[in-house]
């Protein structure tokens, strides 16, 4: 509940501000635009006595996006606020009157990122080096449920648990609607400051040596490449944005030990003599893919296995200027976490509904 209060007056601030309008100020050689949209979204089914069934659900969820940029005929700073906290409510059983039994969090998001881009030679305006950081986390607890049934849930994650923080330097080509990182030098933190959690097994990657004297972090180095598209009216009053980002650690941690994968024998034990591997947070649990697919996979298939995916897709179409409906679809490929349902490392969120602004005015080009 602090939670959603802290997020609510964020966006009643936020709501104070210029709202998606074009607010420049002028400094030496260069000017600010700043763009802020709170937002609210609605989704609402309702069945009653309908052939095909269903569960009558509301879906509540509050978000918001800012962006706030600085442009020198240098360089550009470009910074970029992404938040979102959500509920639904569900009725159990369709029978009876609607009645919403169960609360659920249905939308959790804490998305941050900085990023200075030098461009040093004018000839060639889309060619420049940056510096980026990105912080993901999120609000509240995240829960696991049995089924419909099952009120409490088991809590699988919270704030900072995990949290990841990417910096990176990079090489980057710009064009007004689309961009893309390549990085050789990346960095990414990994947080789990939750010793229940971490006592569960869930420990997203973080390696636990000392127990239990638990270790809340850990850093590794690797490559990163980040591809971007944001196209506004690609359709009359329809938006698109797309992001794809991998990444890829040099150095596996302890908990990705492929000598360990390649000496199982399921004939002969559970697992090697002497070892502690798990993949993900439990050794060879109904979620994990099995060891023995794994030791099939040849130099290439291993590389992807290890490398991090995050993409997502978003649409919006805008009835008028204070109602759109919208689309969202991110997945996720992690192999330090596999705990929720069947699909094992791979991650999957999907909405859809209808948006309530504040205030929405499509920028100026």
């Amino acid at each position: 509940m602090k939670r959603i209060i802290i997020l609510g007056a964020a966006l009643m601030v936020a709501a104070t501000l210029p709202v998606n309008a074009q607010d420049e100020s002028v400094l030496t050689g260069g000017k600010w635009s700043t763009s802020s949209t709170p937002a609210l979204k609605i989704g609402e089914f309702l069945f009653n006595n309908w052939s095909s069934t269903g569960n009558s659900q509301i879906d509540v969820t509050a978000t918001f996006f800012g962006n706030y940029k600085y442009t020198h005929p240098k360089y550009t700073w470009d910074n970029v606020a992404d938040l979102a906290y959500g509920y639904a409510w569900q009725n159990l059983n369709p029978k009876d009157s609607v009645f919403f039994e169960t609360r659920r969090k249905s939308n959790d998001k804490i998305d941050l990122t900085s990023a200075l881009t030098w461009t040093p030679f004018s000839k060639w305006p889309a060619w420049g080096a940056s510096f980026t950081a990105n912080l993901k986390t999120q609000f509240g607890e995240g829960r696991e449920y049995a089924d419909l049934s099952d009120q409490e849930g088991k809590v699988v994650s919270s704030f900072f648990a995990p949290a990841y923080l990417t910096t990176a330097l990079s090489f980057e080509y710009k064009k007004p609607d689309w961009s893309v990182s390549l990085s050789f030098l990346t960095g990414k933190t990994t947080f789990v400051m939750n010793d229940s959690l971490i006592a569960a097994g869930y420990t997203y990657g973080v390696y636990q040596k000392d127990l239990p004297n638990y270790t809340h972090v850990d850093f590794s180095l690797g490559s990163y490449v980040k591809a971007q598209y944001l196209k506004k009216d690609i359709l009359p009053s329809l938006d698109l944005y797309a992001r794809l980002e991998l990444f890829y650690a040099y150095k596996k941690p302890s908990s990705m030990n492929w000598d360990a994968i390649d000496n199982f024998d399921p004939e002969v034990a559970d697992k090697p003599e002497g070892t502690e591997y798990s993949l993900g947070h439990g050794i060879l649990d109904e979620y994990n893919e099995s060891w023995t697919d794994l030791q099939g996979k040849g130099w290439l298939a291993r590389r992807a296995f290890e490398t991090d995916l995050d993409f997502e897709v978003k649409l919006d179409y805008r009835f008028s200027k204070h109602i759109a409906a919208n689309f969202a679809l991110n997945l996720k490929w992690d192999t330090d976490f596999s705990g929720i349902g069947s699909m094992g490392h791979w991650q999957l969120y999907q909405m859809a509904g209808v948006q309530i602004f504040f205030n929405w005015k499509t920028p100026s080009e």
